[in-house]
């Protein structure tokens, strides 16, 4: 699948399963998204490697939800692509906050492998209420 139309949605889906609290709390299911060598710059400027960021979630409670809009995906290299979007969660009294610009780059696995697809590098950048 290469046409970006047609995998805009596949790789939206992937994403926005990392922001379900039951997939977080699923260290297999973590697992299977993150790319071995996956890093990650959070909105914190901290950097995280996939060990940490597996750990970090899994202990993770009460997280609010993470709205997700404006997906755009752009093809970097054969089974590489960049998707950006920006993200916010809802305080109590459902006011937007915590709002960010997103990106992640996805590689696809060889054909051979399931040709399945991996968050390799994941970055959140905050933006100002």
């Amino acid at each position: 699948m290469n046409d970006i139309a047609q995998l805009l949605p596949v790789i939206q889906s992937l994403e926005v399963q990392l922001h379900q609290s039951a997939t977080r709390n699923d260290a297999n299911l973590v697992d299977e998204l993150l790319h071995d060598d996956f890093e990650e710059i959070g909105c914190s400027g901290l950097r995280y490697d996939r060990h940490q960021t597996i750990a970090a979630l899994k202990l993770e409670s009460g997280q609010p939800q993470i709205f997700a809009q404006e997906f755009k995906l752009v093809k970097i290299a054969d089974g590489a692509v960049l998707l950006r979007y920006k993200s916010f969660q809802r305080d109590a009294d459902g006011s937007i906050v915590r709002r960010a610009e997103r990106s992640s780059i996805w590689l696809q696995s060889s054909q051979e492998s399931g040709g399945y697809w991996q968050m390799r590098f994941h970055q959140g950048t905050q933006i100002e209420d």
